[in-house]
């Protein structure tokens, strides 16, 4: 006879999962900490690329004369400098990302983020001791590959443990964390922009150390998440992991609906995509008719579209060369301080997102966000070929041009900046998840790439340049029309479901209809685990018996 606890599931739709407890809302706010890797490393790049004495260092040029204006013209890294030091991290994490995945599912997820910090702490000393571009570029390749492991494993991870009621507003705090991230970094330039030896560059480098041992050291001591147990067959482990997350204990209903749910869907998802080969597992990513919602390959392609479009909306423009773009305006006394103020909006904005996403839902913020960022980017590409242009010296109009820089900025905060992070964590199944999530950051990656490659040779004025100036801001607003196009007719609405639950949603209705979809039965009804339970023994074996209990359960 088997011994230990017996688990049975539910047909009652609404007790697949536990209260939501103060315990779950602080290790998925801890687990979010790993967003100011993101968006510490975009914000400093930024102000460094503008600083005079890594200017010099890295050129060799002389401080420009105060009455030259033809040398202070000349002052700066070259558009290719520039776009090496830039994209060469995004080109590490774009590979860190889909490395992840397989790493994910083999070591765990929180043991995955552990040995990316370890990795990036290995670039960022690299990055510090540099005095060059040599080391710097490799310095920065390698710490790129550990922010693809966080970044890829953070929103899997936080998406796996967190309560489906708040799970969208607890992803969402990943992107606040990102924003965080970035005013740190604008904070610390605009504290050390002026010194004249290399604590100017790397204080800012070095403090990086302190997010990797704040975060590996906290993730240490948090749970593994029970969806990978599950996924390795461990469900003693995934019980304990789940009364860890969900602060019950492991004779609670509630763990057993719980557990039971993930348990079936999981089962009748590897009925659906039988494991084979390494090769097999991630052909299983592409799988299926693209044009049908629930399969594989639709899955997988509208998470790579949502981040590549989340790049194309042109933020990270402002964030990894606004400080450079607000010197070219010609009326800006202290672009550092500008760049600092965008940080501030981005920041501050944030937070209104974890009311809404849970609000109106994904897939409307993402829309209406788009129709917001088309108009900011359009009046800035307007003003800034008009009145705003550098020759007419217009300070009246160069300020409009931040005010809606902002404005675009605020509108990108509290929609595409945590909902696209949200989507992605939400849409996969269990024997996919982990790849397409690492797919799916790599995405964002490769575009933060392009964009970093391609953006200095856009706004550059040496020759061969394209000297777009504030045109690129029509180049941005085009691409958001795309963005807004994409939403409306692939991205479905999540708000309110467990991840379980959004399987069923997808096979069963398109995005438009998505948000009047209702759930109606259970995966563990359907799979037969509301009447045959499975016992876990003390030793940590596993068996099928006839539960103790048909009927439905009363409340805990």
């Amino acid at each position: 006879m088997p011994g230990g606890v017996v688990i049975t599931g539910t047909a009652d739709t609404g007790r697949i999962e536990a209260p939501v407890t103060m315990k779950a809302y602080l290790m998925c706010a801890f687990a979010a900490f790993g967003g100011i890797f993101f968006g510490y490393d975009t914000g400093w790049m930024g102000g460094v690329l503008g600083m005079p004495y890594f200017i010099r260092l890295y050129t060799g040029l002389q401080y420009p004369a105060a009455g030259d204006a033809t040398a202070k013209t000349a002052f700066h890294l070259t558009a290719e400098d520039q776009s090496l030091t830039t994209s060469i991290l995004s080109a590490g994490t774009f590979f860190g990302a889909i490395i992840a995945g397989d790493v994910a599912d083999f070591i765990g997820r929180r043991m995955t983020i552990i040995t990316g910090c370890f990795v990036f702490s290995v670039g960022c000393i690299l990055e510090t001791a540099s005095t060059g571009l040599a080391v710097m570029v490799v310095g920065r390749l390698i710490a790129g590959a550990g922010v693809g492991f966080i970044s890829a494993i953070i929103i899997l991870y936080m998406s796996e443990i967190a309560p489906k009621k708040v799970r969208g507003a607890l992803v969402a705090g990943y992107q606040f964390c990102i924003t965080i991230g970035i005013l740190l970094a604008n904070c610390v330039v605009y504290a050390t922009q002026n010194r004249d030896d290399t604590g100017s560059y790397r204080i800012p480098i070095a403090i990086q150390f302190l997010w990797a041992i704040i975060l590996s050291t906290g993730l240490y001591f948090l749970p593994e998440s029970p969806r990978y147990f599950v996924k390795k067959g461990k469900l003693e482990k995934a019980a304990k992991a789940l009364c860890s997350v969900r602060g019950q204990p492991i004779e609670s209903e509630f763990i057993q609906d719980e557990l039971a749910e993930i348990m079936a869907n999981h089962e009748y998802e590897m009925q659906v995509i039988p494991q084979t080969s390494y090769i097999g597992g991630w052909t299983n990513c592409f799988k299926g008719n693209i044009t049908k919602g629930s399969s594989n390959s639709r899955r997988t392609t509208v998470g790579i579209l949502m981040q590549m479009m989340q790049q194309l909306t042109g933020i990270n423009f402002i964030f990894y060369f606004g400080t450079v773009f607000f010197q070219s305006l010609g009326t800006i006394s202290n672009p550092f301080l500008i760049t600092l103020i965008t940080s501030l909006v981005n920041t501050c904005s944030t937070p209104l997102s974890f009311w809404m996403i849970e609000r109106f839902g994904r897939r409307s913020i993402l829309i209406y966000g788009a129709m917001g960022m088309i108009i900011s980017q359009f009046i800035v590409g307007i003003i800034g070929v008009t009145a705003g242009a550098p020759q007419n010296n217009n300070s009246s109009a160069v300020q409009a041009m931040i005010a809606f820089i902002c404005i675009n900025i605020f509108f990108f905060a509290i929609t595409w900046g945590p909902s696209a992070w949200v989507v992605v964590g939400e849409i996969f199944p269990i024997p996919i998840r982990s790849r397409g999530v690492g797919l799916s950051t790599a995405s964002n990656w490769f575009w933060n790439c392009i964009i970093g490659v391609i953006t200095p040779y856009l706004v550059g004025t040496a020759p061969g340049d394209a000297n777009l100036g504030a045109k690129v801001f029509f180049l941005w607003g085009s691409l958001c029309c795309i963005s807004c196009a994409f939403a409306y007719f692939l991205v479905p609405e999540m708000k309110g479901l467990s991840l379980e639950q959004v399987d069923r949603m997808l096979e069963e209705t398109n995005p438009r209809n998505s948000a009047k979809w209702v759930p109606h039965s259970t995966f563990a009804d359907e799979m037969g685990l509301t009447h045959k339970g499975v016992a876990m023994t003390d030793d940590g074996d596993i068996e099928k018996v006839q539960a103790p209990i048909v009927s439905e359960k009363s409340a805990v």
